[in-house]
């Protein structure tokens, strides 16, 4: 808040602002800088392959794509619904990066994502399961926060 302090008070349209202007608009930094750290923080946690984005994303793409349902989970309802969700198609038809998309958009509605590639994943399985691993493995994923905290 000290540095935004010093911002505002170095800009000469802002000093005329009446104290509780300057109060509304350092909370509001404040806050907008909250939330920037916490979603740069889950979308570390999650790392995602792509740095995609859901408003970037071309639905009239040939992928069999249904905008209407790429639309209604990019409100991440079936997330606060507890659902899971699993994305198959051909190979290069861009489902790590739609994946990718969803996860970043979870991260700015924060939420926890874990981003799993299914090969990936099941050679994890396997091999936790091989060496004693498993159970710690499913209590880490298991911790994935699936409830918006407010």
């Amino acid at each position: 808040m000290a540095k935004a302090f010093r911002d505002l008070d170095a800009q000469p349209e802002t000093r005329a602002l009446e104290h509780g202007k300057w109060l509304a608009i350092l909370l509001e930094h404040k806050a907008t800088l909250r939330r920037t750290k916490r979603f740069e923080a889950r979308a570390r946690a999650a790392r995602l392959l792509h740095a995609a984005q859901v408003e970037d994303t071309d639905i009239r793409a040939e992928r069999g794509l249904d905008r209407t349902m790429f639309l209604n989970l990019a409100t991440c309802d079936w997330i606060r619904k507890r659902h899971g969700l699993l994305i198959t198609g051909p190979a290069g038809v861009g489902k790590s990066w739609l994946t990718c998309a969803l996860g970043h958009k979870a991260c700015r509605e924060d939420f926890s994502v874990v981003y799993h590639r299914a090969p990936r994943l099941f050679a994890a399985r396997a091999l936790a399961r091989g060496d004693g691993r498993y159970a710690r493995m499913l209590k880490a994923m298991a911790r994935t926060r699936t409830k918006h905290p407010h």
